[in-house]
């Protein structure tokens, strides 16, 4: 069996799973669930495909050179923490994040640098801190997390070094 078969099961397992609950508190909650999800994927999907579209523009329009030289496999933990600030500082989603990551990699980018780059975003991200996380959790709370969050991206780099790939 293939991870991704693995994973279509479990996702589409927990689909059922939640919609078997939701069926079970009546059908009013079954159809409304049904309705705002639908509503929701409408609403998501074009801005996917702007993300796709748009990131993919932003990697192919950026010079390799910039690419090598600055998170380049050589670069090392020079390069990783560049592509942890740099992902810190790009806005958008996990969709933008991965598509640049692709493209890093596709332009010459360092496996482990370009991780730290994904995982930089997964975990931290300026804008939401500043738009979401400050307004609405304890300060304490919010810098802790940042940091711990940090760390982590310069963590998965030396895994995937001493793994030798991604």
């Amino acid at each position: 069996m293939s991870t991704a078969l693995l994973i279509d099961i479990i996702l589409w397992g927990s689909v059922a799973g939640v919609g078997f609950i939701a069926y079970q508190r009546g059908p009013k909650v079954l159809t409304t669930s049904i309705r705002e999800g639908t509503l929701d994927f409408i609403n998501i999907v074009p801005r996917i495909a702007l993300g796709v579209i748009g990131s993919g523009y932003i990697a192919a329009v950026i010079p390799q050179e910039i690419i090598t030289g600055w998170v380049g496999p050589n670069s090392g933990w020079l390069g990783v923490a560049t592509a942890v600030v740099v992902r810190a500082a790009t806005p958008g989603g996990p969709v933008v994040g991965f598509s640049i990551g692709a493209g890093a990699l596709n332009a010459g980018g360092g496996p482990p640098q370009v991780l730290a780059y994904v995982i930089g975003w997964a975990l931290f991200a300026f804008q939401r801190l500043l738009l979401w996380e400050i307004p609405f959790m304890p300060a304490r709370f919010v810098w802790f997390r940042a940091a711990v969050s940090v760390l982590f991206a310069f963590l998965a780099a030396p895994i995937a070094m001493a793994i030798g790939k991604p």
